[in-house]
């Protein structure tokens, strides 16, 4: 059954193969369950000279639950964890500002020195040409990777309040043994409540690497991964989080071949029929600040389908593309939009957001359905 948009009715059938609660029956449009940083950008400059930064907020499963707030006007939430201390409500004070509600946040004390907890820090370079971008995370002992699956009444946020969609993802589950734990709590309860959950691999190496590898990734993936309906993740991610390969790739997926793609999915969704879409977005990095830009999604009844491809795209700042196009997809998906528009939507809302700094989208939804049907940069007076 497809997505709603808030006005419509009961949902029906659709090519997704989702079903989705109505947005009359619930309070939320989607919820996002993930750490949220504090990101210090020195503008065009370097980390290593700059004097001065501007304060963002950003994260990888919240920036899904800013664009839909922000971009295209739906009720979210994060489920995440903050220090009450300065810093902490300063990160409040820049959710709150996106429109995201902040009534799941779970507060710590604070120890004075941030011995025991602390909130995340992510310090972030930009690049530019020949430069790449540079992100440096300082987020050890933070509060959102001491959240425990008790720390939250699900019951309640997806039953008894409601929640249509639910996004996550293998950045927040990678933050410590009870943030995994956390997120299979989440991901079981919003089923259990019939709520429709994504999730985006998201592979790091630097976050699995002092706890157990690739090898307890993929451990903690695959038992995820079976309670997922819409899973987001490019080659390296299916493969190092989840252990499928495909031959003939290099680090630039739009050159990969779509049929070894599509060969790729069949495995995959022979082993998690649970899927009713995979997506990835398509990336060829000429230089940092020039890109080719595309997606790519797939759901059983339409098999592969290909969002305009942007060769060539100039970026200002390429953090959060990827978290705008899953916004941008899930968007349509809620919406009840054919697959192929959906994925549409994703790419134009990521191209979109790589045009402006920060984390999160500065765009609105008239410019990603107008650049998704194929308007223009022609100025608009």
């Amino acid at each position: 059954m497809s997505g709603q948009s808030q006005n419509q009715s009961p949902a029906s059938a659709s090519a997704s193969g989702l079903t989705i609660r109505p947005a009359s029956e619930v309070r939320y449009d989607e919820v996002s369950l993930g750490e949220v940083m504090l990101r210090l950008d020195p503008g065009e400059g370097r980390i290593r000279t700059t004097r001065s930064f501007r304060a963002w907020e950003g994260g990888g499963e919240y920036n899904v639950a800013r664009g839909l707030r922000r971009a295209f006007g739906l009720r979210t939430a994060v489920v995440s964890a903050l220090v009450d201390d300065e810093v902490g409500r300063l990160v409040e004070d820049l959710i709150l500002t996106g429109g995201v509600d902040t009534s799941f946040l779970t507060w710590r004390a604070s120890d004075g020195v941030g011995r025991d907890v602390r909130n995340g820090l992510n310090f972030t370079e930009r690049g530019f040409g020949v430069r790449g971008a540079v992100g440096v995370s300082d987020r050890g002992h933070t509060a959102a990777s001491q959240l425990r699956p008790d720390d939250v009444d699900w019951d309640h946020l997806f039953g008894e309040l409601g929640v249509r969609w639910l996004h996550t993802g293998g950045i927040f589950a990678a933050l410590s043994p009870t943030s995994a734990e956390t997120t299979l709590a989440a991901v079981r309860a919003a089923h259990r409540h019939g709520t429709v959950v994504s999730y985006d691999l998201n592979y790091r190496p630097s976050l699995w690497k002092s706890i157990g590898g690739q090898a307890r990734a993929q451990e903690v993936n695959r038992e995820i991964a079976r309670h997922v309906d819409v899973m987001i993740g490019n080659e390296e991610d299916f493969g190092a989080a989840l252990g499928f390969e495909v031959e003939g790739v290099d680090e630039n997926l739009s050159n990969l071949e779509v049929d070894k793609f599509g060969a790729m999915i069949d495995q995959v969704a022979k082993e998690y029929p649970s899927f009713a879409v995979i997506a990835t977005t398509l990336r060829t990095v000429r230089t940092a600040s020039v890109n080719d830009w595309g997606a790519i999604a797939w759901s059983p009844a339409t098999g592969l389908v290909q969002a305009t491809h942007r060769e060539r795209l100039e970026i200002l700042d390429r953090v959060g593309g990827g978290d705008s196009f899953a916004s941008g997809l899930i968007y349509g998906l809620l919406d009840g939009a054919p697959l192929a528009t959906a994925v549409e939507y994703g790419a134009a809302h990521g191209a979109l957001a790589m045009t402006t700094p920060g984390d999160t989208t500065m765009a609105s939804r008239a410019e990603v359905l107008k650049l998704a049907s194929g308007g223009s940069a022609r100025v608009v007076r």
